[in-house]
């Protein structure tokens, strides 16, 4: 026995159960937008009695396609991560400095020269 999507399953039921009474209805005579009415009615109580499980097993798969157990990889953060784990890794050829370099002179070189 071949795998049948548990969705593809769970639609072609679906389908079905509006499309039969439907065409019965339609073949009694009923008129069109009535027969159609009752026949969504009678396949949304058909589904929901008799398609249980197979409702549950669509939303456990759409549950699990849109909360992965792992993170999907992203190549441009893990470039990053790379390029960051490098540089952590590389000592600095500069020493660090504890006063911010400015490029304007300090407050007392500016009133001597007024």
């Amino acid at each position: 026995m071949k795998f049948v999507a548990p969705w593809l399953y769970y639609s072609v039921l679906r389908v079905l159960m509006f499309a039969i009474p439907l065409a019965i209805l339609l073949s009694l005579g009923f008129w069109p937008w009535a027969s159609a009415v009752i026949a969504a009615l009678l396949g949304l109580c058909l589904s929901y009695l008799f398609l249980g499980k197979s409702r549950e097993s669509v939303a456990r798969d759409l549950y699990t396609a849109r909360h992965p157990d792992k993170e999907p990889v992203n190549a441009d953060s893990e470039i990053e991560d790379s390029a960051l784990n490098l540089a952590e890794q590389q000592p600095s050829s500069e020493p660090a400095s504890s006063e911010p370099a400015s490029s304007e002179p300090a407050s007392s070189e500016r009133e001597g020269k007024s």
